[in-house]
């Protein structure tokens, strides 16, 4: 079943399809930017989203065509849309995500955190893509060891919760993986007119691609412009922790996003003073680490998660860094985004 634009089901009342004038190809939202949408907070939002996979230029940027060599059971109208539209984008100068948005949110204001539930993501296609690209991934001067670019097609299965990837001479052998769907892009607008380049992630969120946040999860982005101006893009099915390939496996969702706004001292008392995007799911709490060098983006995650449980529950600095190094695990989320990242998990239970 393809989800089509304004077709099938649409959780909330306010929809936000991934048309041609509500999305950004290759750059982030930034203050200079009017938002498509305004809502109050605590709205939620059906946000469709459309993966890059499958229209970029080294895949010919017909989607139709792309697809249909590996015997996809169609595509989306918007992807094929955006594919032949006259974008602003820049190959290789711009990025390649698809970003929708921005949603203002009334009151938020600099100083405070949006948060940026993730109520729902259900897939609008039955398949996705990952690719490697010359240059790329963790292994840029190995893989792919032919060509500009290597796409593998990868199927969902019966169950839905499965994606399968064929292989061997003949595609006669087959791996399966769970599926677990989440947005690698969710962001707010930067102050002045720049709009940022949309792979490296920063204190603005945007590529952060923490596969932790499925359905349920939610992220907290310091506000940098009135109204924030919430954006939402790359969509996963599935990423091990480190997207070593360059992509992991990519494919489009329709999202429902609950948009609240924490006011300033109320997050500092929560999360301590941000300096990257922090993250929370029933079980952990996120935070994060981010720089160009893997080693200080974990220093970066070890000094936030400090400044976390400093905040949140009244532990000394000294107790808080034995805390992690006994009881805390920190992941790579990736290492192919120019700026690499790291993130913790901090069981909330251990402070129960």
């Amino acid at each position: 079943m393809l989800l089509q634009p304004g077709a099938g089901p649409i959780r909330a009342a306010t929809y936000l399809p991934s048309s041609t004038d509500h999305v950004r190809w290759g750059r982030l939202p930034c203050a200079a930017d009017a938002p498509v949408l305004t809502v109050d907070p605590g709205a939620e939002v059906t946000i469709d989203t459309i993966s890059h996979e499958g229209i970029l230029e080294d895949q010919g940027r017909d989607p139709e065509r792309f697809f249909a060599g590996h015997g996809a059971p169609g595509v989306l109208e918007d992807a094929v849309a955006l594919a032949v539209t006259d974008t602003e984008r820049t190959p290789g100068v711009d990025g390649p995500h698809v970003v929708t948005g921005p949603v203002a949110v009334s009151g938020a204001q600099p100083g405070d955190l949006l948060a940026m539930t993730l109520v729902e993501a259900v897939p609008r296609v039955p398949y996705g893509v990952v690719s490697n690209r010359h240059g790329r991934g963790a292994l840029p001067q190995e893989y792919p060891t032919e060509g500009e670019a290597f796409s593998v097609y990868a199927s969902v299965d019966a169950s839905g919760e499965r994606g399968v990837m064929a292989f061997g001479p003949d595609d006669d052998r087959q791996v399966t993986f769970p599926l677990a769907p989440f947005l690698g892009i969710m962001g707010v607008a930067t102050a002045g007119p720049e709009r940022l380049h949309s792979v490296p992630p920063g204190v603005h969120g945007g590529n952060i691609d923490i596969s932790l946040l499925t359905a349920g999860a939610t992220l907290y982005v310091p506000v940098q412009v009135a109204g924030a101006l919430a954006y939402v893009g790359d969509p996963h099915f599935a990423q091990g922790d480190g997207e070593v390939a360059l992509t992991a496996m990519e494919a489009s969702l329709r999202a429902t996003v609950r948009f609240d706004v924490i006011a300033a001292e109320e997050g500092a008392a929560r999360f301590g003073d941000l300096v990257a995007p922090v993250a929370e799911t029933s079980e952990f709490l996120i935070p994060t680490g981010l720089d160009e060098d893997l080693d200080e983006a974990m220093r970066n995650c070890v000094r936030a998660a400090i400044g976390l449980i400093v905040a949140r529950y009244g532990m000394d600095p000294r107790h808080a860094y034995a805390y992690l190094s006994a009881a805390t695990d920190f992941n790579i989320s990736q290492v192919v985004d120019v700026v690499k990242g790291v993130h913790a998990r901090v069981r909330k239970a251990d402070f129960a």
